[in-house]
Protein backbone atom coordinates (compact mmCIF):
# COMPACT_ATOMS: atom_id res chain seq x y z
CA UNK A 1 0.00 0.00 0.00
CA UNK A 2 3.04 2.47 0.15
CA UNK A 3 4.35 1.70 -2.51
CA UNK A 4 1.01 2.56 -4.32
CA UNK A 5 0.44 5.71 -2.14
CA UNK A 6 3.83 6.85 -3.34
CA UNK A 7 3.31 6.21 -6.98
CA UNK A 8 0.24 7.91 -6.71
CA UNK A 9 1.38 11.46 -4.66
CA UNK A 10 4.32 11.53 -7.90
CA UNK A 11 1.61 11.51 -10.65
CA UNK A 12 -0.48 14.20 -8.82
CA UNK A 13 2.56 16.67 -7.97
CA UNK A 14 3.69 16.00 -11.85
CA UNK A 15 0.03 16.70 -13.05
CA UNK A 16 -0.11 20.09 -11.10
CA UNK A 17 3.50 20.95 -12.33
CA UNK A 18 2.21 20.63 -15.74
CA UNK A 19 -0.76 22.88 -14.79
CA UNK A 20 1.34 25.65 -13.46
CA UNK A 21 4.29 25.09 -16.11
CA UNK A 22 7.06 25.07 -13.33
CA UNK A 23 5.93 24.64 -9.70
CA UNK A 24 8.88 26.11 -8.33
CA UNK A 25 8.05 29.63 -9.39
CA UNK A 26 4.47 29.44 -9.29
CA UNK A 27 3.47 32.96 -7.96
CA UNK A 28 0.02 33.29 -8.81
CA UNK A 29 -1.94 34.95 -6.14
CA UNK A 30 -5.88 34.33 -5.32
CA UNK A 31 -8.46 37.31 -5.95
CA UNK A 32 -8.21 38.92 -2.44
CA UNK A 33 -4.36 38.67 -2.16
CA UNK A 34 -3.94 40.54 -4.97
CA UNK A 35 -6.62 43.06 -3.81
CA UNK A 36 -4.99 43.32 -0.28
CA UNK A 37 -1.63 43.37 -1.62
CA UNK A 38 -0.88 40.75 1.16
CA UNK A 39 0.55 37.29 1.14
CA UNK A 40 -1.85 34.37 1.85
CA UNK A 41 -0.02 34.03 5.15
CA UNK A 42 -1.66 37.73 5.91
CA UNK A 43 -5.44 36.35 5.74
CA UNK A 44 -4.58 32.37 6.06
CA UNK A 45 -2.77 30.66 9.25
CA UNK A 46 0.62 29.35 7.99
CA UNK A 47 -0.92 30.05 4.47
CA UNK A 48 -3.49 27.30 4.98
CA UNK A 49 -6.29 28.28 3.42
CA UNK A 50 -9.02 28.70 4.00
CA UNK A 51 -8.04 28.47 7.39
CA UNK A 52 -8.34 32.07 9.05
CA UNK A 53 -5.64 34.60 10.94
CA UNK A 54 -6.97 37.83 12.60
CA UNK A 55 -6.39 39.71 9.97
CA UNK A 56 -8.53 37.27 7.67
CA UNK A 57 -11.35 37.58 9.69
CA UNK A 58 -11.65 41.48 10.00
CA UNK A 59 -11.18 41.24 6.02
CA UNK A 60 -14.24 38.90 5.48
CA UNK A 61 -16.59 40.72 8.62
CA UNK A 62 -15.62 44.06 6.96
CA UNK A 63 -17.30 42.29 3.40
CA UNK A 64 -14.34 41.94 1.49
CA UNK A 65 -13.62 46.00 1.11
CA UNK A 66 -10.28 46.26 2.43
CA UNK A 67 -7.98 47.61 0.01
CA UNK A 68 -7.95 48.27 -4.45
CA UNK A 69 -11.06 47.34 -5.84
CA UNK A 70 -8.89 44.81 -8.76
CA UNK A 71 -9.40 41.95 -10.86
CA UNK A 72 -12.05 39.52 -9.11
CA UNK A 73 -12.00 36.20 -10.34
CA UNK A 74 -9.77 33.39 -9.34
CA UNK A 75 -9.66 29.05 -9.90
CA UNK A 76 -9.20 26.25 -8.05
CA UNK A 77 -8.45 23.06 -8.99
CA UNK A 78 -7.93 19.41 -7.27
CA UNK A 79 -6.77 16.39 -7.93
CA UNK A 80 -6.69 13.35 -5.87
CA UNK A 81 -6.59 9.62 -5.22
CA UNK A 82 -8.21 7.47 -2.34
CA UNK A 83 -6.93 3.79 -1.48
CA UNK A 84 -9.85 2.03 0.82
CA UNK A 85 -8.75 -0.69 2.83
CA UNK A 86 -11.66 -2.70 1.64
CA UNK A 87 -13.16 -1.76 -1.56
CA UNK A 88 -15.68 -4.39 -1.96
CA UNK A 89 -19.38 -4.57 -0.25
CA UNK A 90 -20.74 -7.86 1.01
CA UNK A 91 -21.79 -9.16 -2.32
CA UNK A 92 -18.33 -8.82 -3.61
CA UNK A 93 -19.48 -5.49 -5.82
CA UNK A 94 -17.02 -2.54 -5.79
CA UNK A 95 -18.12 0.07 -3.21
CA UNK A 96 -16.52 3.28 -5.09
CA UNK A 97 -15.56 2.91 -8.40
CA UNK A 98 -13.10 5.36 -8.38
CA UNK A 99 -10.93 3.57 -5.95
CA UNK A 100 -7.10 3.55 -6.59
CA UNK A 101 -7.11 5.84 -9.57
CA UNK A 102 -6.04 9.25 -10.03
CA UNK A 103 -8.97 11.45 -10.64
CA UNK A 104 -9.40 15.56 -11.70
CA UNK A 105 -12.14 15.83 -8.81
CA UNK A 106 -13.39 19.39 -8.84
CA UNK A 107 -12.84 22.72 -10.53
CA UNK A 108 -14.29 26.05 -8.82
CA UNK A 109 -13.99 29.50 -10.53
CA UNK A 110 -14.52 32.71 -7.64
CA UNK A 111 -15.76 36.23 -8.62
CA UNK A 112 -14.65 37.78 -5.09
CA UNK A 113 -13.76 41.09 -4.10
CA UNK A 114 -14.65 44.76 -3.36
CA UNK A 115 -17.38 46.17 -5.17
CA UNK A 116 -17.20 49.97 -3.00
CA UNK A 117 -16.41 51.04 0.39
CA UNK A 118 -19.37 49.35 1.84
CA UNK A 119 -20.29 46.61 -0.46
CA UNK A 120 -18.00 43.20 -1.13
CA UNK A 121 -18.77 39.56 -1.65
CA UNK A 122 -17.84 35.83 -2.09
CA UNK A 123 -19.17 33.52 -4.96
CA UNK A 124 -17.79 30.29 -6.23
CA UNK A 125 -19.37 28.12 -8.94
CA UNK A 126 -17.79 24.54 -8.41
CA UNK A 127 -17.47 21.72 -11.14
CA UNK A 128 -17.32 18.00 -9.65
CA UNK A 129 -16.43 15.67 -12.36
CA UNK A 130 -17.82 12.66 -10.52
CA UNK A 131 -21.14 13.42 -10.09
CA UNK A 132 -23.12 10.46 -10.71
CA UNK A 133 -23.69 7.40 -13.04
CA UNK A 134 -26.55 7.87 -15.89
CA UNK A 135 -28.03 5.03 -17.04
CA UNK A 136 -25.05 4.01 -19.75
CA UNK A 137 -22.64 3.76 -16.81
CA UNK A 138 -20.68 6.51 -17.52
CA UNK A 139 -20.26 9.40 -15.19
CA UNK A 140 -21.58 12.40 -15.49
CA UNK A 141 -20.27 16.16 -13.73
CA UNK A 142 -22.15 19.09 -12.38
CA UNK A 143 -22.07 22.77 -12.28
CA UNK A 144 -23.62 24.30 -8.78
CA UNK A 145 -23.62 27.62 -7.48
CA UNK A 146 -21.13 26.68 -4.61
CA UNK A 147 -20.69 29.13 -1.24
CA UNK A 148 -22.18 32.46 -2.29
CA UNK A 149 -21.89 35.49 0.39
CA UNK A 150 -22.44 38.93 -0.21
CA UNK A 151 -22.54 41.61 2.75
CA UNK A 152 -23.03 45.13 2.89
CA UNK A 153 -21.22 46.66 6.46
CA UNK A 154 -20.24 49.50 8.37
CA UNK A 155 -17.41 50.34 10.62
CA UNK A 156 -17.45 53.10 12.91
CA UNK A 157 -13.52 53.53 14.80
CA UNK A 158 -12.69 55.77 17.21
CA UNK A 159 -10.16 55.60 19.84
CA UNK A 160 -12.05 54.06 22.28
CA UNK A 161 -14.19 51.62 19.99
CA UNK A 162 -14.03 49.66 16.75
CA UNK A 163 -17.67 48.72 15.72
CA UNK A 164 -18.75 46.71 12.57
CA UNK A 165 -22.08 45.98 11.82
CA UNK A 166 -23.07 44.30 8.43
CA UNK A 167 -25.79 42.77 6.28
CA UNK A 168 -24.65 39.12 4.78
CA UNK A 169 -26.80 37.05 2.28
CA UNK A 170 -25.59 33.91 1.79
CA UNK A 171 -26.38 30.08 0.85
CA UNK A 172 -25.09 27.73 3.47
CA UNK A 173 -24.91 28.55 7.03
CA UNK A 174 -21.95 28.87 8.62
CA UNK A 175 -20.40 30.05 4.97
CA UNK A 176 -20.53 33.53 6.82
CA UNK A 177 -18.60 32.56 9.75
CA UNK A 178 -15.22 33.73 10.36
CA UNK A 179 -14.00 30.96 12.36
CA UNK A 180 -12.93 27.84 11.11
CA UNK A 181 -14.61 25.78 13.59
CA UNK A 182 -17.94 25.70 11.82
CA UNK A 183 -18.30 22.99 9.10
CA UNK A 184 -19.01 25.12 6.22
CA UNK A 185 -15.37 26.08 6.15
CA UNK A 186 -14.04 23.53 9.01
CA UNK A 187 -11.76 20.66 9.00
CA UNK A 188 -11.21 18.77 6.81
CA UNK A 189 -10.46 21.57 4.35
CA UNK A 190 -10.56 19.00 1.36
CA UNK A 191 -11.64 15.16 1.50
CA UNK A 192 -12.14 12.11 -0.83
CA UNK A 193 -15.27 12.21 -2.91
CA UNK A 194 -15.40 9.07 -4.24
CA UNK A 195 -17.30 6.35 -1.53
CA UNK A 196 -18.15 6.09 1.59
CA UNK A 197 -14.44 6.27 3.25
CA UNK A 198 -14.04 10.02 3.94
CA UNK A 199 -16.26 10.73 6.62
CA UNK A 200 -18.66 10.16 9.36
CA UNK A 201 -21.87 8.38 7.92
CA UNK A 202 -23.96 9.94 9.89
CA UNK A 203 -23.78 13.69 11.33
CA UNK A 204 -26.31 16.27 12.50
CA UNK A 205 -27.87 18.93 9.96
CA UNK A 206 -25.31 21.40 10.70
CA UNK A 207 -22.84 19.29 9.44
CA UNK A 208 -24.01 16.69 6.95
CA UNK A 209 -24.47 19.54 4.00
CA UNK A 210 -27.99 19.08 3.93
CA UNK A 211 -29.14 22.58 3.95
CA UNK A 212 -25.30 23.81 1.63
CA UNK A 213 -26.18 25.32 -1.57
CA UNK A 214 -30.09 24.98 -0.77
CA UNK A 215 -31.05 27.65 1.15
CA UNK A 216 -30.86 31.76 1.10
CA UNK A 217 -29.78 33.12 4.73
CA UNK A 218 -30.57 36.78 5.01
CA UNK A 219 -28.45 38.04 7.84
CA UNK A 220 -27.79 40.64 10.69
CA UNK A 221 -24.38 41.10 12.84
CA UNK A 222 -22.19 43.44 14.45
CA UNK A 223 -18.69 42.94 15.95
CA UNK A 224 -17.38 45.44 18.95
CA UNK A 225 -13.76 45.48 19.92
CA UNK A 226 -12.66 42.33 17.98
CA UNK A 227 -14.15 40.92 21.12
CA UNK A 228 -18.16 40.23 21.12
CA UNK A 229 -19.37 39.25 18.19
CA UNK A 230 -23.47 38.68 18.03
CA UNK A 231 -25.33 37.49 14.59
CA UNK A 232 -29.12 36.47 13.29
CA UNK A 233 -30.15 34.93 10.16
CA UNK A 234 -32.97 33.26 9.13
CA UNK A 235 -32.75 30.60 6.23
CA UNK A 236 -35.87 29.52 3.69
CA UNK A 237 -35.52 27.45 0.24
CA UNK A 238 -33.82 29.19 -1.90
CA UNK A 239 -36.09 29.34 -5.29
CA UNK A 240 -37.97 31.47 -7.61
CA UNK A 241 -36.32 35.03 -6.96
CA UNK A 242 -33.20 33.54 -4.76
CA UNK A 243 -32.76 30.60 -7.51
CA UNK A 244 -29.59 31.59 -8.16
CA UNK A 245 -28.19 30.90 -4.38
CA UNK A 246 -29.03 26.69 -5.29
CA UNK A 247 -28.09 26.85 -8.86
CA UNK A 248 -27.35 23.11 -9.86
CA UNK A 249 -30.31 21.51 -7.66
CA UNK A 250 -33.49 21.33 -9.44
CA UNK A 251 -37.12 20.26 -7.97
CA UNK A 252 -37.62 16.79 -8.89
CA UNK A 253 -33.68 16.51 -9.84
CA UNK A 254 -33.19 12.75 -8.78
CA UNK A 255 -29.52 13.09 -8.62
CA UNK A 256 -29.28 16.51 -7.53
CA UNK A 257 -32.72 17.59 -5.91
CA UNK A 258 -33.30 20.92 -4.06
CA UNK A 259 -34.18 20.90 -0.30
CA UNK A 260 -37.31 22.09 1.19
CA UNK A 261 -37.48 23.96 4.50
CA UNK A 262 -40.79 24.47 5.89
CA UNK A 263 -40.80 28.25 6.53
CA UNK A 264 -37.49 30.17 8.04
CA UNK A 265 -35.21 28.62 9.69
CA UNK A 266 -33.48 31.10 12.62
CA UNK A 267 -29.55 30.28 13.35
CA UNK A 268 -28.29 32.07 15.80
CA UNK A 269 -24.21 32.82 16.56
CA UNK A 270 -22.18 34.42 19.53
CA UNK A 271 -18.55 34.52 20.30
CA UNK A 272 -16.32 35.88 22.10
CA UNK A 273 -12.48 36.52 21.55
CA UNK A 274 -9.59 37.97 22.39
CA UNK A 275 -6.49 38.94 20.73
CA UNK A 276 -2.74 39.48 22.53
CA UNK A 277 0.85 39.20 21.59
CA UNK A 278 0.73 36.13 19.04
CA UNK A 279 -2.33 34.69 20.74
CA UNK A 280 -6.11 34.68 19.82
CA UNK A 281 -8.43 32.37 21.21
CA UNK A 282 -12.40 32.20 21.17
CA UNK A 283 -15.21 30.45 22.99
CA UNK A 284 -18.98 30.85 20.65
CA UNK A 285 -22.51 29.38 21.23
CA UNK A 286 -24.60 28.79 17.85
CA UNK A 287 -28.10 27.04 17.27
CA UNK A 288 -30.65 26.30 14.45
CA UNK A 289 -34.19 25.57 14.30
CA UNK A 290 -35.23 24.39 10.88
CA UNK A 291 -38.08 21.74 9.60
CA UNK A 292 -37.18 19.62 6.25
CA UNK A 293 -40.24 18.33 3.76
CA UNK A 294 -39.65 14.64 2.63
CA UNK A 295 -38.62 14.29 -0.76
CA UNK A 296 -40.81 11.70 -2.47
CA UNK A 297 -37.93 8.27 -3.13
CA UNK A 298 -39.12 7.81 -6.83
CA UNK A 299 -39.55 11.47 -8.14
CA UNK A 300 -37.46 13.98 -5.37
CA UNK A 301 -40.79 16.18 -5.16
CA UNK A 302 -41.47 17.73 -2.11
CA UNK A 303 -44.08 15.94 0.18
CA UNK A 304 -46.02 18.81 1.69
CA UNK A 305 -49.02 16.93 2.87
CA UNK A 306 -47.35 13.90 5.72
CA UNK A 307 -45.30 16.76 7.76
CA UNK A 308 -41.92 17.33 8.66
CA UNK A 309 -38.64 16.71 10.02
CA UNK A 310 -37.94 18.87 12.88
CA UNK A 311 -34.05 19.67 13.54
CA UNK A 312 -33.14 21.74 16.38
CA UNK A 313 -29.41 22.21 16.67
CA UNK A 314 -27.26 23.55 19.55
CA UNK A 315 -23.76 23.70 20.04
CA UNK A 316 -20.89 25.47 21.58
CA UNK A 317 -17.07 25.68 19.88
CA UNK A 318 -13.95 26.94 20.48
CA UNK A 319 -10.45 28.15 18.99
CA UNK A 320 -7.16 29.25 20.24
CA UNK A 321 -3.97 30.13 17.85
CA UNK A 322 -0.79 30.59 17.77
CA UNK A 323 0.52 32.88 14.98
CA UNK A 324 4.17 33.76 15.03
CA UNK A 325 6.80 33.20 11.99
CA UNK A 326 7.74 30.62 11.65
CA UNK A 327 4.72 28.77 13.64
CA UNK A 328 1.36 28.74 13.31
CA UNK A 329 -1.11 26.42 15.47
CA UNK A 330 -3.93 26.17 15.83
CA UNK A 331 -6.53 23.99 17.99
CA UNK A 332 -10.05 23.72 17.53
CA UNK A 333 -12.99 21.71 18.94
CA UNK A 334 -17.13 21.78 18.13
CA UNK A 335 -19.64 19.97 19.73
CA UNK A 336 -23.04 19.83 18.80
CA UNK A 337 -26.70 18.45 20.39
CA UNK A 338 -29.13 17.77 17.49
CA UNK A 339 -33.00 16.75 18.90
CA UNK A 340 -35.32 15.27 15.90
CA UNK A 341 -38.71 14.93 15.59
CA UNK A 342 -40.20 13.02 12.43
CA UNK A 343 -44.15 14.20 11.80
CA UNK A 344 -44.02 11.95 8.67
CA UNK A 345 -42.52 8.69 11.09
CA UNK A 346 -40.99 7.41 7.80
CA UNK A 347 -37.61 8.28 9.36
CA UNK A 348 -37.54 8.00 12.55
CA UNK A 349 -39.59 6.06 14.64
CA UNK A 350 -39.55 8.19 17.60
CA UNK A 351 -38.14 11.42 18.95
CA UNK A 352 -33.88 10.67 18.54
CA UNK A 353 -30.73 12.85 19.34
CA UNK A 354 -27.72 13.39 17.96
CA UNK A 355 -24.33 14.66 19.72
CA UNK A 356 -21.80 15.43 17.22
CA UNK A 357 -18.20 16.33 18.57
CA UNK A 358 -14.92 17.47 16.52
CA UNK A 359 -11.65 18.10 17.91
CA UNK A 360 -8.57 19.21 15.70
CA UNK A 361 -4.93 20.88 15.92
CA UNK A 362 -2.98 21.60 13.00
CA UNK A 363 0.79 22.96 13.14
CA UNK A 364 2.26 25.09 9.96
CA UNK A 365 6.12 25.62 9.85
CA UNK A 366 7.34 28.34 7.88
CA UNK A 367 4.09 28.53 5.29
CA UNK A 368 5.27 25.35 4.01
CA UNK A 369 5.48 22.28 6.15
CA UNK A 370 2.20 20.95 8.45
CA UNK A 371 0.88 18.40 10.04
CA UNK A 372 -3.08 18.01 11.70
CA UNK A 373 -5.02 15.21 13.47
CA UNK A 374 -7.94 15.82 13.75
CA UNK A 375 -11.15 13.48 16.19
CA UNK A 376 -14.89 12.66 15.15
CA UNK A 377 -17.12 11.56 17.23
CA UNK A 378 -21.42 10.97 16.44
CA UNK A 379 -23.07 9.59 19.54
CA UNK A 380 -27.30 8.95 19.08
CA UNK A 381 -30.25 7.55 20.17
CA UNK A 382 -30.87 3.91 18.53
CA UNK A 383 -33.79 3.96 15.91
CA UNK A 384 -34.55 0.83 13.65
CA UNK A 385 -36.26 3.02 10.94
CA UNK A 386 -33.84 5.48 10.67
CA UNK A 387 -30.55 3.53 11.19
CA UNK A 388 -32.37 0.33 10.35
CA UNK A 389 -29.83 -2.88 9.10
CA UNK A 390 -29.88 -4.17 6.12
CA UNK A 391 -26.87 -6.38 5.66
CA UNK A 392 -25.34 -3.78 3.62
CA UNK A 393 -21.50 -2.24 4.12
CA UNK A 394 -23.98 1.08 4.65
CA UNK A 395 -25.95 0.02 7.97
CA UNK A 396 -25.47 -1.60 11.44
CA UNK A 397 -26.76 -4.47 13.33
CA UNK A 398 -27.39 -2.20 16.28
CA UNK A 399 -29.68 0.15 14.70
CA UNK A 400 -27.14 2.92 15.83
CA UNK A 401 -25.04 6.53 14.08
CA UNK A 402 -22.09 6.03 16.95
CA UNK A 403 -18.89 6.16 15.05
CA UNK A 404 -15.68 7.59 15.57
CA UNK A 405 -13.13 9.16 13.21
CA UNK A 406 -9.50 9.24 13.57
CA UNK A 407 -7.97 11.89 10.99
CA UNK A 408 -4.11 12.75 10.81
CA UNK A 409 -2.87 14.62 7.74
CA UNK A 410 0.60 16.08 6.62
CA UNK A 411 1.06 18.32 4.14
CA UNK A 412 3.45 20.53 2.08
CA UNK A 413 3.10 23.72 0.32
CA UNK A 414 5.95 24.76 -2.39
CA UNK A 415 4.27 28.01 -3.09
CA UNK A 416 1.82 29.74 -1.86
CA UNK A 417 -1.12 28.88 -3.75
CA UNK A 418 -0.21 25.09 -4.12
CA UNK A 419 -0.71 22.34 -1.42
CA UNK A 420 0.14 18.38 -1.49
CA UNK A 421 -1.34 16.36 1.52
CA UNK A 422 -2.10 12.96 2.70
CA UNK A 423 -4.50 11.92 4.63
CA UNK A 424 -5.91 9.00 6.86
CA UNK A 425 -8.94 8.18 7.70
CA UNK A 426 -8.88 5.83 10.71
CA UNK A 427 -12.46 4.34 12.08
CA UNK A 428 -12.71 3.60 15.36
CA UNK A 429 -16.36 2.80 15.26
CA UNK A 430 -18.86 2.59 12.35
CA UNK A 431 -22.12 2.51 12.99
CA UNK A 432 -22.42 0.99 16.49
CA UNK A 433 -19.20 -1.10 16.76
CA UNK A 434 -15.81 -1.97 15.97
CA UNK A 435 -15.90 -5.24 14.75
CA UNK A 436 -18.61 -7.04 12.31
CA UNK A 437 -20.80 -4.05 12.31
CA UNK A 438 -22.88 -5.57 9.47
CA UNK A 439 -23.08 -8.77 10.14
CA UNK A 440 -21.17 -9.50 7.24
CA UNK A 441 -17.93 -9.51 9.21
CA UNK A 442 -17.03 -6.19 8.40
CA UNK A 443 -15.05 -4.24 10.40
CA UNK A 444 -14.46 -0.50 11.15
CA UNK A 445 -11.38 -0.45 10.13
CA UNK A 446 -12.14 -1.99 6.44
CA UNK A 447 -13.72 2.06 5.81
CA UNK A 448 -10.15 3.09 6.93
CA UNK A 449 -8.94 4.76 3.53
CA UNK A 450 -5.91 6.98 2.67
CA UNK A 451 -6.18 10.24 0.44
CA UNK A 452 -3.77 12.04 -1.25
CA UNK A 453 -4.13 15.03 -3.36
CA UNK A 454 -2.84 18.27 -4.61
CA UNK A 455 -5.04 21.86 -4.63
CA UNK A 456 -3.84 24.52 -6.37
CA UNK A 457 -5.16 27.94 -6.68
CA UNK A 458 -4.34 30.50 -8.87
Amino acid sequence: MKSIIVSRLISIIGLVCSITLNCNTAQALPTFARQTGQSCIACHAGGQFPELTPYGRIFKLTGYTMGSRTNPFAAMVVTDVTKAANNMDPNANKIAPLNNQVIFDFASVFVAGKINENLGGFSQFTYSAHNYIDDSGNWQGHVTSDNFDLRFVQRDMDLNKDLITGLTLHNNPGVQDVWNTTPAWGYPYVSTTTGAFGGMPIDVILNNGTLASQVAGLGAYAMYNKTIYIELTEYTTANRGLKFLSGGYRTGDTNNPLTYTQGTSPYLRLTLSHEWNAHNIMFGLFGLNTSIYPLDPNTALPQYNIGVLHYQDRGIDAQYQYLLEPHAFTAQLRATQENIHDDTQQNYLASARLNSYTVKASYVYNATYGMSLSFKSVKGSPDSQAYASDGTYASGLGNSPNSILLTPEIFWMPVQNIRIGLQYNNFKQYLGASSNYDGNQRNASDNNSAFVYAWLAF
